[in-house]
């Protein structure tokens, strides 16, 4: 595949109506909404007269799910669903989600968005006691928890909070059984998760354009260690893990992973990255024709450094919409051809003039090198990159595809020496003082930027630095 930004790794969403509804067909809907969080697979599971039902596959939701298999399981009572980048675990169907667990004492369906950091010691010692496990990711082995929590206990919101208490890192989760929809947050709250509702029914979602989709009702967001339960009844309980701390929400959600239109823990991803594009302005104003932001993940903050350096905005590329992120490109073609596919300059726009390009972050600096030449081609007089994120240097540990500082072109050059890499006239990171000023009552998890981490990780496994 052809990557050269982060990936968010998972979007999840539940549903629960005291009375069938279509459960099914809504949360595809709400998948589709959460698309950009995952292209690799899909899946949904829902109840069907008490007996558990789960269709998952690789692809879009639109290919997972047809219209034949919607009006199939039109009408239940409760459905949850997931779209997966792969991060921990590989590309393919067993990996995909929700992960369904039968068994006497509970079935249950499970969708994950995060990892866990002490998985690998988890599943050693599963295995070791005899446990045949049948994915590489993380999510069967808190089904694994649950249901032994749940033989000890009889109670699921004992086994759950007990099985989380357990686990380590960052987990956003929906779970299904028969007659209750529960979320939980990890007690970092790494990653969003809020609450909704449409009439009587109840659901979580991963990003509040997943309710918007749905002509919901956004509730409020699940807070950070909180476990909710909501019944057929619409009974509502809530739960709290140990040591929550609302210390790590991820400052990627709002540079690059979530929508522009949602809200994410009260705070609007556009206005957090209008906001970072006047900031960039302020740390280093410059002369320039026109601003530009790079499609899609820059044209917010673009937009932003506009408005205060009061130059004017306009559109540098065109970008091909039937391309999406997981674009696969053939063997026999060269991985630099995909963002000429994905992108074609206005020659209008930027022949002979200076323009100040807008991205979100450089990870291993193939695309700006790429983006950057294809502006000097179209006839650009001068190419000033600004990026609305500090520079990506260290590892993330709880659900972004970043396994290794040594893929991280932060770690090979200074900022001076990434400008001559992508060839351009001039570069500025947003700083971290003015990241965290985004919401200064927010404590964000920074450790991509800075190597501080707000929970427990282990290294990983180093890799070559490529151009993958």
């Amino acid at each position: 595949m052809y990557y050269d930004k982060p990936k968010e790794e998972w979007g999840v969403f539940g549903i629960i109506s005291p009375k069938a509804i279509p459960a099914v067909p809504l949360t595809a809907s709400a998948l589709i909404a959460l698309q950009h969080r995952g292209e690799e697979s899909a899946g949904i599971a829902t109840f069907v007269n008490d007996t558990l039902k789960c269709k998952k596959g690789m692809g879009l939701v639109s290919e997972v799910f047809n219209p034949d298999y919607l009006e199939f399981v039109a009408n239940t009572k409760v459905a949850v669903g997931h779209v997966r980048y792969s991060t921990t675990g590989s590309c393919n169907i067993e990996n995909a989600q929700p992960i369904e667990t039968v068994h006497s004492k509970i079935s249950l369906a499970l969708a994950h968005n995060g990892n866990l950091t002490n998985s690998r010691q988890i599943r050693s010692d599963l295995v070791q006691s005899g446990m045949v496990l049948h994915t590489t990711n993380d999510t069967e082995i808190l089904n694994i928890l649950i249901v032994r929590n749940m033989i000890e206990t009889n109670n699921l919101e004992r086994a759950i909070v007990r099985a989380m208490n357990f686990v380590e890192g960052a987990f956003s989760i929906v779970i299904a059984t028969k007659d209750k929809l529960i979320a939980v947050r990890d007690r970092n709250g790494f990653k969003p998760l809020c609450m909704g509702k449409l009439g009587d029914a109840v659901m979580f979602a991963s990003e509040t354009c997943a309710l918007d989709a749905l002509g919901a009702e956004f509730v409020r967001d699940v807070k950070a260690g909180e476990v909710v339960s909501v019944d057929l009844k619409g009974n509502i309980s809530t739960y709290m893990l140990d040591n929550a701390s609302q210390s790590g929400l991820c400052a990627f959600e709002f540079i690059y992973f979530s929508r522009p239109d949602s809200v994410i823990d009260g705070i609007s991803v556009y206005k957090a990255r209008e906001q970072m594009g006047r900031a960039l302005y302020l740390q280093c104003p410059i002369e320039a024709d026109y601003v530009c932001g790079v499609p899609d993940s820059g044209l917010a903050a673009a937009q932003g450094y506009s408005q205060a350096s009061g130059i004017p905005l306009a559109p540098a590329f065109v970008k091909n919409k039937y391309v999406g992120r997981s674009f696969i490109l053939p063997d026999q073609v060269k991985r630099e051809s995909a963002v000429n596919i994905k992108l074609n300059p206005i020659r209008s726009t930027v022949e002979g003039k200076r323009i100040i390009l807008i991205d979100d972050s450089i990870v291993r600096s193939t695309t700006s090198t790429r983006i950057i030449k294809m502006l000097r081609k179209a006839g650009a007089k001068e190419v000033h990159m600004r990026i609305s994120s500090p520079p990506f240097k260290y590892e993330c540990y709880f659900g972004t595809d970043i396994d290794n500082r040594d893929n991280l072109v932060a770690n090979h050059y200074d900022v001076e020496g990434i400008r001559k890499l992508i060839d351009a006239d001039s570069l500025e990171y947003l700083s971290l003082d003015n990241l965290k000023a985004i919401s200064p009552s927010t404590s964000f998890c920074l450790g991509c930027f800075t190597g501080d981490y707000p929970a427990p990780v282990t290294p990983m496994l180093k890799h070559t630095f490529d151009e993958k």
